[in-house]
């Protein structure tokens, strides 16, 4: 019994800072788009749960990652924060190629939230697949 339950301490520390970081990166990129994504979302824009949706997967991809590969909780903190940032950097980039993505979004153009969450989710993947410390 007490192997089996060996792991659990190491386990709920690493989900409970998993679990923070969600809700920081849920925070911070809410506050980076231009739109607010909950208020669209409570009004039923499908856009604005696909985009942000996306771009929590490919949050959550590279997160997994550093939790896999982290020595430390210090280590799934940083690489945490570099998931985030990312995830961030895509969204400016994005809209760097489709100024008015914000308000398409919230005027429910699935073509842009698509956009957006394939580029968010390709940056998770790639992010995910670079975290071999």
């Amino acid at each position: 019994m007490t192997s089996t339950l060996a792991g659990l301490f190491d386990f709920v520390v690493f989900f409970v800072i998993a679990t923070a970081l969600v809700a920081l990166y849920l925070g911070l990129y809410t506050l980076a788009t231009m739109h607010n994504e909950f208020a669209l979302i409570r009004q039923n824009v499908i856009s604005a749960a696909t985009a942000l949706g996306f771009s929590l997967v490919g949050f959550a991809l590279p997160l997994a990652s550093a939790i896999v590969h982290a020595q430390s909780i210090l280590d799934l903190l940083v690489w945490g924060l570099v998931a985030l940032a990312v995830q961030i950097v895509v969204y400016w980039l994005v809209r760097l190629l489709m100024p008015n993505l914000s308000q398409r979004i919230a005027a429910g153009e699935m073509a842009a939230s698509l956009f957006l969450g394939a580029a968010s989710l390709s940056a998770g993947i790639i992010n995910a697949a670079s975290m071999t410390f």
